[in-house]
């Protein structure tokens, strides 16, 4: 492959992708139907000059044809009076316009034949235009939804990356990490309450045990506090070892008297 058609290929490229970027497919559906107008434009002129030249070709042929008709009542007018090369001169006339309104008629033909096919055409275009219209105006309608679809996808995308948004979203989570730290303080203190509280009533179980228990060993009734006699000694004084110790050397001496 030679350079040239390298260089060609790659422009035609860069082109073709330059333009395909910078269709708008409504603008392109917009101008398509302006074009489709301008042909059914160019199409009417054409069939109304095909039928102009038709009527035309059908006039000349009716013209020839009626000379030659002419000529032949002349060619018969001149046997009847006995003129026969006047005859033979009129009928030669009358050939010649034969010939001519024979011509006219085939091409009358085929004349009629290329009207028919253009009034089809004129018929199908006109069709087409009014489908494609109809076309335009939905296929506008969604270009004009995809478009803002991207655009707004294309937004939330640049939305996601924005130091604002990111901001904010910081923020919410700092937020919520707030109320949760608070959350677990309230919870923290209400346990904390909550156990004191617990603490005060197993308190008072074990006192109210320990005064039973002294209740039954001094046999007062169970809730009342037992007292002891004024000369009593508690139960729990320490015990004066001395004083033992003496009475019982003063017992010692006594039984060596005797």
């Amino acid at each position: 492959m030679g350079l040239f058609d390298r260089v060609s290929r790659l422009i035609r490229a860069n082109v073709n992708d330059a333009v395909s970027k910078a269709e708008d497919p409504e603008k392109i559906l917009e101008q398509s139907i302006m074009d489709m107008q301008e042909d059914l434009v160019q199409m009417r002129q054409a069939v109304a000059g095909a039928i102009a030249s038709k009527k035309r070709v059908e006039q000349q042929q009716e013209k020839a044809q009626s000379e030659a008709n002419v000529w032949t009542q002349r060619a018969q007018l001149a046997l009847q009076k006995g003129d026969e090369n006047l005859a033979r001169e009129a009928l030669v006339r009358k050939k010649t316009h034969a010939e001519t309104a024979a011509a006219l008629k085939t091409q009358l033909d085929q004349q009629t034949a290329s009207v028919d096919t253009l009034k089809r055409n004129l018929i199908g275009l006109e069709s087409k235009i009014s489908e494609y219209k109809t076309k335009k105006n939905m296929l506008k309608a969604r270009a004009s939804a995809a478009k803002a679809n991207e655009k707004l996808q294309s937004t939330v995308g640049q939305m996601s990356t924005n130091s604002s948004v990111g901001a904010f979203e910081r923020m919410e989570e700092k937020i919520l990490e707030m109320e949760a730290r608070g959350q677990a303080a309230a919870e923290l203190a209400g346990a904390d309450l909550e156990s004191q509280f617990v603490s005060l009533e197993a308190g008072s179980d074990v006192d109210s045990e320990l005064a039973a228990m002294k209740a039954q060993l001094s046999g007062s009734p169970v809730g009342q506090e037992a007292l002891p006699p004024a000369d009593a000694q508690p139960m729990d004084a320490p015990v004066d070892n001395q004083a033992v110790d003496k009475e019982l050397e003063a017992l010692k001496q006594e039984l060596d008297n005797l």
